[in-house]
């Protein structure tokens, strides 16, 4: 029986040892993969609609690279300081950020006071797709940013589109929700209000 534990204790402790070293460092605040993965939520919403909500952005700085705006002004997300902002990356070949892009509008309309809402596109031909999906769709508040180079997509660092960050009016990221997401719903509502209550 003593051979028996021993054995264990030869095989395992080093084990149990690494584990509680472990607990250690992320009690001091080095356990940085198990904290950013604590910060992350899958939001789900109508349509089988599922994004991940992810914190471990907060605080950081806008994102700096140049776009286009809808008059072909070269422009930052720097420009738009002053109140929160809502930036979503999306293409109009992205099916689940096309069905976002109603729910977008109607959100940009109801907050115009608190919330400015940017849609930026990742088309790589530029206005030259954006413009007519834009005619056709008829939004009320969205305008047509496109980002023919992709900076934001890569400067955002997800990979995925839809992409959506929030600033708040500092131009400070609150969070960030990488895929669709039900704007119209209580919980993007809730997600919001910290922020927009703010203004």
């Amino acid at each position: 029986m003593r051979l028996v534990i021993r054995l264990f204790l030869f095989l395992c402790l080093p084990a149990i040892l690494v584990a509680c070293e472990s607990g250690d460092k992320q009690s001091d605040g080095a356990g940085q993969v198990n904290d950013d993965m604590d910060k992350m939520e899958t939001i789900k919403g109508n349509s089988g609609m599922a994004g991940r909500l992810d914190i471990s952005q907060r605080g950081s700085p806008m994102v700096d690279t140049p776009f286009k705006a809808p008059d072909g002004a070269i422009v930052r997300l720097s420009d738009f300081t002053g109140k929160p902002l809502l930036v979503n990356i999306w293409a109009t070949w992205c099916a689940p950020c096309v069905v976002e892009m109603p729910m977008l509008d109607k959100l940009a309309a109801r907050e115009k006071n608190r919330l400015q809402v940017l849609v930026v596109s990742q088309d790589i031909d530029g206005a030259k797709k954006v413009d007519p999906f834009f005619a056709k769709a008829g939004f009320s508040e969205l305008e047509a940013y496109t980002d023919q180079e992709n900076g934001l997509s890569f400067g955002f660092g997800s990979g995925l589109m839809p992409t959506t960050v929030l600033y708040d009016a500092d131009g400070k990221e609150v969070w960030r929700v990488i895929g669709a997401m039900d704007w119209d719903g209580a919980r993007a509502a809730t997600l919001m209000e910290e922020t927009l209550a703010q203004q």
